[in-house]
């Protein structure tokens, strides 16, 4: 909300050759306790006026020589960053009114003045404009505060992804098609991933999901029961998945998994941590 004292000093320009309409305009002003209001006689001094004061509400009387009011408005709107021009017309021509209002006038004000009019129309366009300020402060501020937002969850994803790596051999996502998108690690050799020797460098990095499948040798009853659990749209914790090698010798890994969903809920997909477990009786390799 806008309160009193925030309209009453609120900066007022008033613009006209006439300096009997600006004492009565300042008078007015005066007695209903406005604060911070200035003049000028010369249209040509409006725009860089308002580009240094930046003026919540200008008076632009619409008959003047060298420069009329129609001017001053377009040389505002060329001026000014603002897409709010504060302007409320003084006229004596009823049918410039609609022609102001077209060149970018918020309000008129006929000549010559009826002082609860006038008063009524400043105090209107006051709280509107002030009311425009704030919204877009506030617009500013909502965008500042999604950029850091963005910022921090950026940070937290990618110290979520160094731990998971740290604490894992391997880090992974599927698409809501179960299909890899992302893995990190010595997973193609552990898990038996193959990728087209066709791709090239970019898209073998980034592990194009359509070209990566897993090789034989998976106990598929495991694999079903995994396949079930993610079809449900469910978190796993430390799932075992067994593969033979060609050897005949047996290799168990343990994966853990949680459902991704986008800003309106919808299934985007898995991702997950995994690791290959080594029974105390697998020979160690150790390095010298």
């Amino acid at each position: 909300m806008i309160t009193e004292s925030e309209i009453l000093s609120a900066k007022i320009l008033i613009v006209d050759d006439q300096e009997s309409n600006i004492s009565l305009l300042e008078q007015l002003l005066t007695d209903s306790s406005y604060s911070a209001f200035t003049s000028t006689m010369n249209p040509l001094e409006v725009v860089t006026l308002h580009q240094k004061n930046h003026y919540d509400l200008i008076l632009l009387d619409l008959q003047m020589p060298i420069m009329d009011g129609f001017e001053v408005m377009a040389a505002l709107k060329q001026n000014n960053a603002d897409a709010y021009l504060p302007v409320l017309v003084l006229t004596a021509q009823p049918n410039h009114k609609l022609h102001a209002l077209q060149a970018g006038a918020r309000d008129f004000i006929s000549k010559p003045f009826d002082l609860i009019e006038v008063k009524t129309r400043i105090r209107n366009m006051l709280e509107v404009r002030l009311l425009y300020k704030k919204l877009e402060c506030y617009n500013q501020q909502l965008e500042q505060t999604v950029l850091e937002r963005t910022a921090e969850l950026r940070e937290s994803e990618a110290r979520y992804r160094s731990l998971t790596e740290l604490a894992s051999d391997w880090y992974w996502e599927q698409n809501e098609h179960m299909q890899f998108t992302k893995i990190s690690g010595p997973v193609r050799e552990m898990l038996g991933i193959q990728i087209d020797a066709n791709l090239d460098a970019t898209m073998a990095e980034e592990m194009s999901a359509p070209q990566i499948n897993l090789q034989s040798g998976w106990n598929e009853v495991e694999r079903e029961q995994l396949k079930s659990i993610i079809i449900a749209r469910k978190p796993f914790l430390e799932f075992i998945l067994h593969r033979s090698n060609a050897d005949g010798s047996q290799r168990r890994f343990q994966v853990s998994g949680e459902p991704m969903f986008d800003l309106r809920c919808r299934f985007t997909g898995y991702r997950g941590i995994g690791v290959e477990l080594i029974s105390k009786q697998d020979p160690q390799v150790v390095d010298c």
